[in-house]
């Protein structure tokens, strides 16, 4: 099992003259096995919930556990993919996707079965032997996400990982994603600002408020697989998340105006 429950959940940050309210009494409940987008302007903690469920930044308030334990750290059943690939540059493609496994003391024979069977999961044989310089930034970013494969966790945590990335290398990386979702049952909970990447991934979108971040609305995506982004379907559901993101990004516009104007 690999379920998720975030429960009243806020988040402060405090600096020497204020304090900033990134997250507001956030309750979610994600069952194993389902792909989750965060989606909403910058800003709205997108970001700041997905660092709180990975347990680099614990919640001022409120509690959010993995199958019914409450998270109090970074966990093995929690594998997290940065949008900065977060490579050893001094270490090949292979030894990169060996190093956690090699912390975790694994036999070598087994480090070699399951380095290999990743290689080819994610098209990357040919280049097992290339450092993180010689590579695309997709090719970073499949190496990235191998080294999580290789710890085996059930629950991935993904932060913008295709932002970066131009548009056919993102379609094919989303695809492949997919395709490992679909074969591994990975729990996903995947940070994006594009409504288009959400509607195409995800069984579930959750639309975020700008500051303090709540949650607008949660969406189930219900179009079958794979996606048409041409249909009208997708382009009515498109229509509809633009209309939630756009009034959040209006509401930012509209405060920070009287801001400048108090000053």
């Amino acid at each position: 099992m690999s379920h998720i429950t975030v429960k009243g959940v806020n988040k402060v940050f405090k600096t020497d003259s204020r304090e900033v309210v990134a997250l507001k009494d956030i309750n979610l409940h994600i069952p194993q096995g389902q792909f989750v987008c965060l989606l909403g302007p910058s800003g709205c903690g997108k970001s700041t919930l997905l660092n709180a469920i990975a347990g680099f930044s614990l919640p001022s308030s409120g509690e959010i556990t993995a199958d019914a334990q409450l998270i109090t750290g970074p966990g093995p059943e929690r594998g997290m993919v940065f949008q900065e690939y977060a490579l050893f540059p001094w270490m090949t493609v292979e030894k990169n996707i060996a190093f956690g496994l090699e912390v975790k003391g694994m036999a070598k024979d087994k480090i070699e079965q399951t380095v290999s069977q990743l290689l080819g999961m994610l098209s990357l044989s040919d280049f097992r032997h290339r450092y993180p310089k010689d590579l695309s930034g997709g090719m970073r970013q499949r190496v990235a996400i191998a080294r999580v494969l290789a710890l085996d966790s059930p629950i991935m945590l993904m932060d913008e990982p295709f932002g970066a990335l131009d548009a056919l290398t993102r379609r094919n990386l989303q695809d492949e994603l997919l395709r490992i979702w679909s074969e591994l049952k990975k729990t996903i909970i995947f940070v994006t600002h594009s409504i288009e990447e959400a509607i195409y991934l995800a069984d579930r979108i959750i639309v975020m408020t700008y500051r303090p971040g709540t949650v607008k609305r949660d969406i189930l995506v219900e179009l079958p697989r794979l996606r048409d982004p041409a249909s009208a379907e997708f382009n009515a559901l498109k229509r509809e998340l633009g209309q939630l993101v756009m009034e959040e990004q209006q509401r930012h516009h509209n405060d920070e105006m009287r801001l400048a104007a108090v000053d």
